[in-house]
């Protein structure tokens, strides 16, 4: 089993959390399963950024960002250098601390 500690979050995390999860699912996967709703707007098809996440420790254990993922993340608010779409992240069996940024692009819960 692999660690994944959320860091706290305002609004879907306010306390943080631990959980452990099998390797070989995804970061947003892992999330979901535990009550932490981040968005995830294209439904984990890599086509937004609501589900970017920041990976503080264990980002090299994750699978490689593809192309696409990297191109998407390009458009994400607070990109950083270990910032990954949680929907694209599958997790090894390193142990990781993720951050969810404050904030998230999502053009219709913003009504645009």
């Amino acid at each position: 089993m692999t660690k994944l500690t959320f860091l706290p979050h305002h609004e879907v995390c306010p306390q943080g959390i631990e959980v452990e999860v099998e390797p070989g699912v995804s970061i947003l996967d892992a999330a979901l399963a535990s009550g932490i709703e981040i968005e995830h707007a294209c439904e984990k098809v890599c086509a937004c950024t609501t589900c970017h996440v920041i990976v503080r420790k264990g980002y090299d254990s994750l699978n490689e960002p593809t192309d696409d993922e990297e191109d998407m993340l390009d458009k994400a608010w607070g990109l950083e250098p270990d910032s990954r779409l949680s929907c694209q992240s599958v997790i090894a069996d390193e142990d990781l601390v993720i951050e969810i940024p404050k904030y998230t692009i999502n053009q219709v819960s913003e009504n645009h």
